[in-house]
């Protein structure tokens, strides 16, 4: 009786999870492997605070986050946000929808999920393999691990790559599987930061007294097109919230002047003539602080933004702190390192992949997650999209191998 024919999984986040979950309903051999002790991390890692897995949003809307790329919106169109709710209670993960539209397990955490997943996974004949680092191929094209115990070379009659991005290295996504690819005449595009952080040229005082301070109920953007959200101060500059979906503009901005200046309504509630009409209350012998905190509600970390490098005159003139208020500007003086930001763009372009998600230059090795050339911002699309595409790649492979058996 003959063997059925083996497929390989190098990556076992979430992309590379979905393609073993896909794969389990074939007649085929799967072998997972990863690089760390354990899998999932990044995965983990993004459920610490509340894993917003994807977003309850009209569908139409939902898919133009993913920009003009037909191909990817095509991919998770066909793994949608229902599908992704419907995938988790199968594995006995109730969900809930924020007032946002995001999507959370009611248990909020990643790991539940992942162990059930893994567990399913398990019990259907996926052999796991963990602290083999994938190293390429051999000159029998083979592939090649380096292990604690050596060098580990194996076949497979397909091959899925789920290797990641190139941000958070110490859980496991070092973007250093270009190389291999390189070496094989696959043209890779160099990683950028996506959904990142931002710097800016803070005071001692912010540094010392309000790193990490949350900054709620704002509008912020770039220009005049302003979005609701919230930040975060970092000791170098901004982060999270709102700050993630204005990362392409501040990016480009970056690019062309060098700086970009970010402008934040601190109180977006207030419109200017009734935050002006506040303002000039009598204020006897109060200090304007005490004065704004009265008056207006600012203080703590948002009187320190409005503080930070004004212009005495401004002090002076309730007209222009008005508009200071609704209108304050930040100077961003650069990205945060690639290492930091939630998502990465660059990596294998689409150009390189077929309609399967295999790589023209490569038959039988096929390609998902966050290791394709793609950007979509926070609020649950990036692991969406991760998902869809491991189960389009497993996809991809039963066509392929059709023909073959």
């Amino acid at each position: 009786m003959p063997q059925p024919p083996r497929v390989a999984i190098i990556g076992a986040g979430p992309a590379g999870l979905m393609a073993a979950e896909t794969l389990v309903a074939h007649n085929v051999k799967i072998d997972l492997y990863d690089s760390m002790p354990s899998v999932g991390r990044k995965f983990l890692m993004a459920g610490k605070s509340g894993l917003n897995i994807t977003h309850s949003e009209e569908k139409e809307l939902f898919l133009s986050r993913y920009g003009n790329n037909e191909l990817l919106k095509s991919i998770v169109s066909n793994f949608d946000a229902e599908a992704v709710t419907q995938w988790m209670s199968e594995l006995g993960i109730e969900t809930f929808t924020g007032t946002t539209g995001r999507v959370f397990p009611k248990m909020m955490k990643a790991s539940p999920l992942l162990r059930a997943w893994l567990k399913r996974l398990g019990s259907s004949g996926v052999t796991l393999y963990t602290k083999h680092n994938w190293q390429g191929w051999d000159d029998k094209d083979q592939l090649v691990f380096k292990t604690s115990d050596g060098q580990f070379t194996t076949s497979a009659d397909a091959t899925i790559l789920a290797l990641g991005g190139a941000s958070w290295k110490r859980l496991g996504s070092n973007g250093n599987w270009t190389n291999q690819l390189n070496l094989k005449g696959i043209t890779t595009t160099p990683f950028e930061p996506s959904n990142s952080g931002f710097h800016i040229n803070w005071s001692d005082r912010i540094k010392n007294d309000f790193e990490g301070a949350p900054i709620k109920s704002i509008r912020a953007g770039i220009g005049q097109d302003l979005i609701p959200g919230e930040f975060v101060i970092t000791r170098n500059g901004v982060e999270s919230g709102v700050i993630y979906p204005l990362t392409p503009k501040i990016k480009q901005q970056l690019k062309n002047y060098d700086t970009a200046s970010l402008t934040v309504d601190l109180l977006p509630n207030t419109s200017e003539v009734q935050l002006l009409t506040k303002l000039q209350r009598p204020r006897g012998k109060q200090s304007l602080s005490n004065h704004l905190r009265k008056t207006t509600k600012l203080s703590g970390a948002k009187l320190a933004l409005l503080y930070e490098g004004i212009d005495k005159a401004i002090l002076q003139d309730m007209s222009k702190l008005a508009m200071r208020i609704k209108s304050l500007p930040l100077t961003i003086s650069g990205t945060a390192p690639l290492d930091e930001a939630i998502s990465t763009t660059g990596g294998v372009p689409w150009n390189e992949l077929n309609d399967h998600l295999m790589l023209k230059g490569k038959d039988g090795t096929f390609c998902a997650g966050e290791m394709i050339d793609w950007d979509a911002p926070t609020g649950g699309y990036l692991i969406t999209a991760c998902l869809a595409s491991g189960k389009a790649a497993a996809r991809g492979v039963v066509d392929w191998m059709e023909p073959q058996t």
